[in-house]
């Protein structure tokens, strides 16, 4: 059965009293016993909810994984993950990973309780030197946040087992439909679910899928134990999304490429980063490790700062926001929102320059959106300069 199929028909089997075909909502902190020491599955929400069943069940099945956990947020995933591993561990993580995962892990560097090092994990020779004895994991975004830079996880994985380190992959910038890291090798896969999965930027959540049943059995009582799980009700509205997801990316995607191919002949951009563009220098490893390329295009403008504040104050079409992956498109300056927290030299090294803009490229009509870009960019970067 295909993705679309089986995501259309998800959760339809959670409702055994009156067989709805879309999975209830079981808004409860806690359940009868049917006598001492009796129950039907569930006990208490925190260790497991029906409508949350359903969801992980969903994204295990469609990763590939022995299971999931739902989380209360992106960043509740990461530390999740986080929380699997014994005190001071070493973490070599992307150098231009997304600002929440920088801002914790440094955090969490600061207070003793873990080393990182971040690393281009483009490049395998800089990542071997960068191993200690402590090393436990890598940590990979791909297409990374927010340059779309591409790593290739069949080798990387590959590496990573030669040297007895788990690969945890942020798969958010795409979803299971355009690309299953463990596929490749990867052990763990994290999704902000707030994000593409649900798609509607109408609720707060994150998923941890592990490849493997001990790592499973760690991660369930991890999450229970830390309470970091979601809600039924964001479990509900993330299941709902996920219905949709397939003709939703069609469209992101058809957008995106679009929009890249626009600024890419602009004359006041510099430069487009968009795996679906051939000059990507991520393009052909893109195309043979994904089933499409994605709603993130981010691109440098001429002008500086000044012609960044020009154009966000003049799009009508993309809302200056953070997040990504709704319905509606986005566009914001992650030096000053969604890296803000990386300290100015950390950005200067991955390379979020001060021009550089990120758009989450919606499904609105194409053409409303490249008229919108194309008057937001209609300046002179001598005059927005002065």
């Amino acid at each position: 059965m295909q993705p679309q199929t089986r995501l259309t028909l998800a959760g339809q089997q959670t409702d055994s009293s009156y067989n709805s075909i879309v999975p209830p909502i079981y808004q409860c902190a806690t359940f009868r016993f049917e006598d001492v020491g009796l129950t039907k599955g569930y006990d208490y929400s925190r260790s497991g909810n029906p409508t949350r069943r359903a969801l992980e069940e969903v994204l295990a099945d469609l990763e590939g994984g022995a299971d999931a956990v739902a989380t209360t947020s992106g960043m509740a995933a990461v530390s999740t993950v986080l929380a699997l591993f014994d005190h001071g561990i070493h973490v070599i993580c992307a150098h231009d990973c997304y600002g929440g995962t920088e801002r914790l892990l440094s955090l969490l560097a600061r207070q003793g309780k873990l080393e990182v090092s971040f690393v281009d994990l483009r490049d395998l020779q800089a990542v071997e030197a960068a191993i200690r004895p402590n090393t436990r994991l890598i940590w990979v975004e791909t297409p990374s946040n927010p340059l779309l830079r591409i790593v290739d996880l069949d080798a990387l994985c590959r590496f990573a087992k030669a040297h007895d380190l788990l690969v945890v992959v942020d798969n958010t910038f795409l979803s299971p439909l355009q690309q299953r890291p463990m596929d490749f090798g990867a052990d763990i896969v994290v999704y902000s679910t707030t994000k593409y999965l649900n798609g509607h930027s109408d609720v707060i959540g994150g998923a941890v899928i592990v490849r493997t049943g001990e790592l499973n059995e760690q991660l369930q009582f991890v999450a229970n134990a830390h309470g970091t799980i979601a809600g039924p009700f964001d479990c509900w509205l993330v299941l709902r999304g996920l219905k949709t997801l397939p003709v939703r990316i069609r469209q992101h995607e058809h957008n995106a490429m679009a929009v890249a191919r626009f600024l890419a002949q602009h004359p006041n951009v510099e430069r487009v980063f968009y795996p679906g563009l051939p000059s990507h220098e991520g393009h052909e490893i893109a195309a043979r490790q994904q089933k499409g390329f994605g709603g993130m295009v981010s691109f440098r403008v001429k002008g500086g700062l000044e012609a960044v504040h020009h154009i966000l104050r003049s799009t009508r079409v993309f809302t200056l926001a953070e997040s990504l992956g709704g319905v509606e498109s986005l566009i914001e300056h992650p030096a000053t929102m969604s890296h803000a927290s990386m300290r100015p030299e950390q950005r200067e090294a991955a390379g979020i320059t001060d021009n550089l803009i990120r758009l989450s490229v919606g499904i609105e009509a194409t053409d409303d959106l490249i008229a919108d870009l194309e008057q937001a960019l209609a300046y002179e970067p001598a005059t927005v300069a002065a």
